[in-house]
């Protein structure tokens, strides 16, 4: 039988654990037990602290995340395929190395924490208890709620900036970054940070904001930062190129969508050196003035595209440059490379304009039968002219010259950067920016960011981080899914699930040994890129 018995040592108070293995004496014919020590026993907060007997903690030679506290104190069989997968990535990507030098001390509850938000998809962290008992993780011990929330209190920070730099160094520095924000609501009203503003999913909550940067070739994020609620995204640019370069970026290329345009912010891009891609409206002067000059011939034959059904043309101009020098007194004023990339989508400027028309329609019976509505009397002067008489009522002329100019620019959309590429290279480029968005989901969905509950700046901030971190494996996961054509037959949920059922046993001064594996389970870690598990 084995157990875990206490003993005091007088001399300096420490109680020492040790495992208790009970055998029977043949030759003195009785039960005896052999005692291996484990560590002491920490009084504030019940945990045992491994130690060498002179109450020194063990060196740690590794930073595997499948080391734990302590060995198995008796036989156990618990379920290991999707932890096991967990492990794997983040050895190949450096998360679990990075994870343990920024959080020595609370490295394993991190990662645990990680994997039980990754696999069991939005269920309250109260359920952990459950799931541990079930599951072979890298802390190998329940986490209370209280625990958690002890946990998340720890991660300041510095740390966080100095895992942010680590997981920046393995990103390739060629490749552009995709940059966008997101809106988490929250019923608190003790977060600073939760502010009303304009929330993209329409809820009528107050919120704050998450920042996120993405690789556009790994698909793997490597940077956040929280926002408040009522932040626009034209206001984060300059700050997040200070981060970057506080973090030590360099060659930084950004992908990014129209919210982020204003004139102060492309100056700021040229200014720092900063390569971009960037969506914007049509109703900018520059962006009409310069389509204006091949409108006439943009939807040649020569500029169509099959395989994105659209029309493409690209136009060099010049940026007005401007750059305030207090130290100087003045402006600086010059011109910049700029190149536009037009695009026209025929079905887009049908269904556009049929929109638009249903539009038109509704606000001239609102005229005729005099239901006016407030919010609509600047688009009333806009688009007609409205004559009252005693006799003959209210009659409605549409402005065809306004009309016309409104729908010239239907089914178009346009991107700008200062980096060399033809049009479709620049499409293809800002479409991988899909990829935020669906780490928004992610987060919000998988990982139950939609409504940040908790109740304190120190929980949010590191409920917030373990999350991030759970963000980059299911990120690797789905970019893998995605280029070996599972998403044909598997949802993530179904992966999880399939590879979560493979067990593994423990036993106490045995090793590990692996349960029965099916030939498609197998198959599925090899297109995960990981080697299947074996027994020790």
């Amino acid at each position: 039988m084995v157990a875990i018995v206490y003993q005091t040592d007088k001399r300096s108070g420490i109680t020492y654990a040790y495992h208790s293995v009970s055998y029977w004496d043949k030759e003195k014919k009785q039960s005896r037990a052999r005692r291996t020590l484990i560590g002491r026993l920490d009084s504030a907060t019940g945990e045992i602290v491994p130690t060498d007997g002179r109450n020194r903690k063990k060196h740690e030679d590794t930073v595997s995340v499948n080391d734990r506290p302590d060995a198995p104190a008796m036989s156990h069989r618990s379920f290991y395929g999707a932890t096991y997968l967990l492990d794997a990535i983040g050895e190949k990507l450096g998360i679990a190395q990075d994870v343990h030098r920024c959080f020595p001390d609370t490295y394993q509850q991190i990662l645990s924490i990680a994997y039980y938000l990754i696999l069991e998809d939005s269920t309250p962290l109260y359920r952990f208890e459950k799931w541990s008992t079930l599951h072979k993780h890298p802390y190998g011990k329940s986490i209370t709620s209280q625990r958690s929330s002890e946990v998340f209190a720890t991660i300041t920070e510095e740390a966080k900036q100095r895992f942010f730099t680590l997981q920046g160094k393995r990103r390739l520095e060629q490749e552009f970054w995709a940059y966008d924000t997101t809106s988490l609501s929250s019923y608190s009203e003790t977060l600073r940070q939760v502010q009303y503003g304009y929330n993209k999913e329409h809820d009528l909550l107050p919120q704050l904001k998450l920042a996120l940067v993405f690789g556009q070739e790994s698909n793997l994020p490597f940077y956040y930062r929280k926002l408040a609620g009522n932040i626009l995204d034209s206001k984060t640019i300059r700050h997040l190129l200070t981060d970057l370069d506080l973090l030590g970026c360099s060659r930084i290329k950004l992908v990014m969508d129209r919210g982020f345009y204003s004139e102060a912010n492309i100056n700021c891009l040229y200014r720092d050196h900063v390569k971009f891609l960037m969506s914007v409206k049509m109703s900018l002067s520059f962006v009409r003035n310069e389509l204006d000059g091949i409108y006439d011939t943009f939807r040649s034959f020569e500029q169509y595209n099959e395989d994105y059904e659209l029309y493409c043309r690209t136009v060099r101009t010049t940026w007005k440059y401007a750059q305030k020098r207090p130290y100087k007194g003045d402006t600086l004023q010059e011109p910049r490379r700029l190149y536009i990339h037009y695009y026209y989508n025929i079905a887009k400027a049908a269904e556009d304009e049929q929109a638009f028309d249903r539009r038109l329609l509704a606000l001239k019976q609102e005229l005729e039968t005099g239901e006016r509505v407030p919010e609509h009397e600047k688009l009333y002067q806009k688009y007609f002219l409205i004559r009252t008489t005693p006799k003959r009522g209210t009659h409605v002329t549409i402005r065809e010259e306004v009309i016309s100019k409104a729908r010239r620019y239907y089914g178009f959309f346009a991107l700008i950067t200062n980096e060399t590429m033809d049009a479709v290279t620049a499409l293809e480029l800002y479409r991988t920016k899909d990829v935020v968005e669906k780490a928004f989901g992610n987060l919000k969905e998988r990982l139950s960011m939609r409504r940040a509950l908790v109740s304190s700046e120190q929980s949010l901030d590191g409920k917030l981080f373990v999350q991030f971190v759970a963000l980059i494996y299911l990120s690797y996961i789905k970019k893998q899914m995605q280029v070996k054509g599972l998403l044909k037959d598997y949802t993530l949920s179904g992966v999880l699930d399939k590879l979560d059922l493979i067990e593994c046993f423990e036993q106490p001064g045995k090793a590990l040994r692996v349960g029965e594996m099916l030939d498609a389970q197998r198959q599925l870690y090899l297109d995960l890129g990981i080697d299947p598990p074996t027994s020790l």
